[in-house]
């Protein structure tokens, strides 16, 4: 009780824990946003800054019986020349999204539009 009164008063405070990735919060796009940048194949591990540009997102479509949309983009900062394009495949299921390994292909010709939630806030 003492470290806390302590903490506070010399201007520190106790951060709750985030919210879990199963938490709704913002919109559906902002959420998928947030779970690429989560990624290795988009940065999260990069030592050096990231930032995305042309990002595309398709969906959600049907396939299979599944709700899908998939993400790419054009991340420049890991690679001196070139920019990479990470892709993901995310499945919605009851609210909670799943990134599904290895199925790229299901996002062949589904019309993609732009994803200015995941460019605006690479930095």
């Amino acid at each position: 009780m003492v470290l806390a009164v302590a903490l506070t008063a010399a201007g520190c405070s106790v951060r709750a824990a985030p919210p879990s990735a199963a938490t709704p919060m913002g919109t559906v796009r902002e959420r998928i946003a947030a779970l690429a940048r989560g990624q290795v194949a988009f940065g999260s591990v990069s030592l050096l800054p990231v930032r995305f540009e042309r990002s595309r997102i398709a969906g959600p479509f049907e396939d299979g019986g599944r709700r899908l949309y998939c993400v790419s983009t054009r991340m420049k900062g890991r690679s001196l020349d070139t920019p990479e394009r990470p892709k993901l495949v995310l499945r919605e299921e009851a609210g909670a999204l799943t990134i599904l390994r290895e199925e790229e292909e299901v996002c062949e010709g589904h019309r993609s539009e732009p994803f200015p939630e995941l460019d605006s806030a690479a930095g």
